[in-house]
Formats: C-alpha cells, structure tokens, sequence
C-alpha cells in the first residue's frame, strides 16, 4: 500500500510539473543497465510510461520479477518527485528570483496598493465588464504607463497593442499623458516619443492574430517590450464560425499559449473580455431574480441586468488576476474579484480626461455572489471626461 502511494504521489508531481518532469528519462536516472535496457526494448522510455502502469502490468510486460520491478519503480519515482519544501524555503527562493518579478503601476493608488504594485508581471490578469465601462480605457492608461520613463514610474519599454475592435486612439493616449503627467508630456517631442513606443496590430482574423502572436514570443525581448494588451479576446473568437468543442479546442490552446509567453518573457499580459447574458437553463440563481406566476405563464423578472464573462470557466480558472468593472445604481465600480494577494474589493471610480481615476482608495470588501455578478444598471455609455455621465 505504502508503495502504491508513492506512485500516485509521483504521478501527481508529473501532472503539476508538467511535462519536463512527464518526460524526464528512464535512461537517464540511474537503473542498472541491464533493466534500463528491458524498459527501452518494450517502448517505456519516460517516467510516465513506466508510472502509468501498475507493477504487476509492468512485470508481465516486462519479463521480470516483482522485486526487481519494485526497485525500479522507487527509483524512478524518487527521480521524478521533487522534494518536499517548507514556506520558508519558497518564500527564499522567491527573494534570490525577485529581479524576475515586479509590477506594472496602475496609477490608482488604492488598486495598487490592493495588488501588491499594480498589474504583476509574468501572469494574465483580465479586464471583464460591459461594453462602454471603461476596458479599452483602462488598457491604454497602462499602455501609457508601460512606455513611460522609469523616473516617473513607468517601465520604460515598448508596448504591443493588439486592438481587435479598433478602439485605440492616439489621441486619447497623449490626452492622457498630459492630464496625468504635464511636467514630463509639455516636454518637448516626449508625446511623440510615449506615442512611437506604442505598437498596434489589428488582426483581420483569429488565424492572422495566432500567426502575430507567435512571432511576438521571439521579438518581445530583443524590442524591450514591457506589455501585451489583447482588446479583446471575445471579439476574436466571435468571428469565428466554429462552435461548441471546436471553440473550446480554440480557446485552449491560446490560453496555454499566452499563460506560456507570460511567464517566458516576464511582462505583465492584459486581456479584455466581453460579457453576456444569463440564460434561463443555467442553474445559478440570484437574489435579484424572481419568478412570477400568471396562470399557465411564468415569467422571470430581473431586478438588474445579471451578466457573465463571456469566454466561460475554463478561462476564468487561467487568469491570474481578475478585475471586473460594472456599472451599479448609475456608479462605475471595479472590483478586484480574483486574486492570490488579495481578498475581493470593490472601488468605485469615475472617467476623466486623465483616464481612470478612483473616488477612494479604500475598497469595500465583498462577499458572497457579488464578488462574481456583473452589473450594468443605470449605466450610460455618454462621458465627459470630468467625472460624470450623461
């Protein structure tokens, strides 16, 4: 029994390491050479070949006795197990890593002190909400601050701008820059350098955005790219005809892909996603919704209009950080409502010409199903940019 737990610890320390520990060698870990060479002329040439298999399968494939193939198993199970670590020990290793790891500020002091310095580096935080809240404003008040000189608190880099929905403007960048920064912005020629450092890409298709992104995992570092926004993911797949698992097998591999260049390159990734509604066969119900019987009818009636991400579980498990922006009894909220660093907060903030701006930095801790819902009641999409919706 103790041996069998042992090979089920390792063959769940081959899922969480992934491959490099699925793939690790037989040859290379140190059997006899005369069972090495056994496990090769049958095909099993990796630990997970060999754990997948239990010992009696692997002594009659084998052609070997039970003791033998016990040895073999402890071997090859103590090589492919990664020792046990204390929180300390993490916590040591993460300091000797910290040049690997930093933030990109925000700018809205209550959200980066919430995030530990603003959006992480080397994850995918998302920016989920209705159209017209503020998503492609939020994105390009980051994009400004990634280009922006470190002196000032930015990372001075280059951003790549994937705008799908053709939301980007220059115009609003350097509006931006000047509201937010006007000692750095009324120097000369720096709007025009903050604006050349921003590069923009609008795909025609998902293929043609598959094909972009590839090719950025090899010039992110030569070109000192300091942030990848996608505006937005959702408008990518919906033109796509494929549906149901087709879709998911879509989505999947871009989940992997871009989880993939986050941590390979170190740069903070944001994404947008959409919202849709509700639909009556889900199970999930709110107190904000009640059924009403008139004769032989029933009718739901919605108190709020009730919304969800759009692109589904699977993503919502990828992402790192999730920041969800709503529009409430006629107030603009985002919420913090996934993060490793944080509990859930709410903060409610309004649109001027600087960008984004919050009317407290101290957030409201939120419990139960508001962490998730998404709002958009007594929302306007008609700004100003002094703060106030018409």
């Amino acid at each position: 029994a103790g041996e069998r737990e042992r090979r089920e610890e390792s063959l769940i320390s081959v899922a969480g390491d992934g491959n490099k520990m699925a793939n690790k060698l037989i040859g290379e870990m140190g059997l006899h050479i005369r069972i090495s060479n056994i496990f090769a002329a049958r095909n099993i040439i990796t630990a997970k070949d060999a754990l997948s298999k239990t010992e009696f399968e692997l002594m009659e494939l084998l052609d070997v006795g039970m003791k033998e193939i016990k040895s073999a198993v402890r071997l090859i199970s103590e090589a492919t197990s990664p020792p046990c670590q204390s929180a300390r020990a993490l916590l040591e290793q993460k300091v000797e890593k910290e040049h690997l790891s930093g933030h990109l500020p925000t700018h809205l002091k209550g959200l980066d002190e919430t995030l530990c310095g603003g959006i992480p580096f080397g994850v995918l935080t998302e920016l989920v909400g209705p159209p017209g809240i503020g998503k492609s404003q939020f994105c390009m008040k980051l994009a400004l601050s990634a280009s922006f000189p470190a002196a000032y608190g930015g990372l001075d880099g280059r951003v790549v701008y994937i705008d799908v929905e053709a939301k980007f403007s220059s115009r609003r960048v350097i509006e931006m820059g000047l509201e937010s920064f006007p000692e750095v912005f009324h120097l000369k020629g720096m709007a025009q350098e903050m604006a050349g450092r921003i590069l923009v890409l609008r795909p025609t298709s998902l293929a043609n955005f598959t094909e972009s992104i590839q090719e950025l995992k090899d010039s992110i570092l030569q070109n000192q790219v300091k942030l990848l926004v996608i505006d937005s993911m959702t408008a990518l797949l919906s033109g796509e005809n494929k549906q149901g698992a087709q879709r998911q097998h879509q989505l999947g591999w871009h989940i992997s892909f871009l989880k993939s260049l986050a941590e390979f390159s170190r740069i903070p990734i944001v994404v947008t996603n959409q919202v849709r509604s509700q639909s009556r066969d889900e199970t999930s119900q709110f107190s904000f919704q009640a059924k009403l019987k008139d004769g032989l009818q029933e009718h739901t009636k919605t108190y709020d209009s009730h919304l969800v991400a759009a692109l589904g579980i699977n993503w919502a498990h990828a992402v790192t950080i999730r920041l969800v922006l709503e529009a409430k009894s006629g107030q603009r909220i985002i919420k913090v409502a996934k993060s490793p660093m944080s509990p859930p907060l709410a903060f409610p903030f309004h649109i001027t010409a600087a960008g984004i701006s919050l009317l407290s930095d101290n957030g409201t801790e939120l419990k139960g199903p508001g962490i998730n819902t998404i709002h958009a009641r007594g929302h306007s999409d008609m700004i100003d940019f002094h703060g106030e919706c018409s």
